[in-house]
């Protein structure tokens, strides 16, 4: 008899099964229709990415390569296209080299594609941070201080590695312009900023002793 019975529940739960197939046929087929677009988007979207980021990685090679024996201004224009693709990998290391090799000697241009890197490029946050100090460090020569200011805030609003970094930049802008008095404050926020870099504190300690003390 219970064996009947377990057979008999068996069925009706199989039944079950087929009926609800057979009733939601259409959207279960739309489910997995959905599902597979996904999973298919995806796989092209990676195959996409990936060819992308060869494209660029053969562009940035291509240009450092042939450096030396092309003209100038096609180097330059390789590169900038580089920096404008919003590549998280080459679009830095682009326009790294096109400054230390000064290509350009528009500073409007050059801060352009820092601006680009920093408000645009989908970047890790301290890669990022970093581009910042480079960027203040890039116009230290011929910036005021507000624009230095303004430059290194979001590093001083932060507690990035960097910070230390853009702080011993301000304190030396102004010792050089002979404002002891400005750099000292900074030199002191240096030593008293958490997570700051240890070469970066004892250069402003020895700063502070041997030529700021009172």
């Amino acid at each position: 008899m219970d064996e009947e019975i377990t057979i008999i529940d068996n069925k009706t739960r199989n039944e079950k099964i087929v009926n609800f197939f057979i009733n939601n046929k259409k959207l279960i087929i739309s489910i997995i229709s959905a599902v597979l677009i996904i999973i298919v988007s995806f796989y092209s979207f990676q195959i996409y990415k990936d060819n992308q980021r060869q494209q660029m990685s053969d562009k940035y090679n291509s240009a450092i390569i042939d450096f030396e024996n092309t003209e100038k201004s096609k180097t330059l224009n390789l590169l900038k296209e580089i920096v404008e693709s919003k590549d998280a990998t080459y679009s830095p290391l682009a326009l790294y080299f096109l400054i230390d090799n000064d290509l350009t000697n528009d500073k409007e241009e050059i801060n352009n594609l820092f601006d680009i890197l920093i408000d645009n490029t989908s970047l890790e946050i301290e890669i990022k941070n970093l581009i910042v100090y480079k960027k203040a460090l890039y116009n230290s020569d011929t910036s005021s201080e507000n624009e230095l200011l303004e430059i290194l805030n979001p590093l001083f609003n932060s507690q990035s590695i960097w910070k230390s970094h853009g702080l011993y930049l301000l304190a030396e802008y102004f010792y050089s312009k002979n404002e002891k008095q400005k750099a000292k404050e900074f030199f002191n926020q240096i030593v008293t900023t958490q997570n700051a870099n240890q070469d970066i504190v004892l250069e402003a300690q020895k700063r502070l002793s041997r030529d700021l003390s009172d």
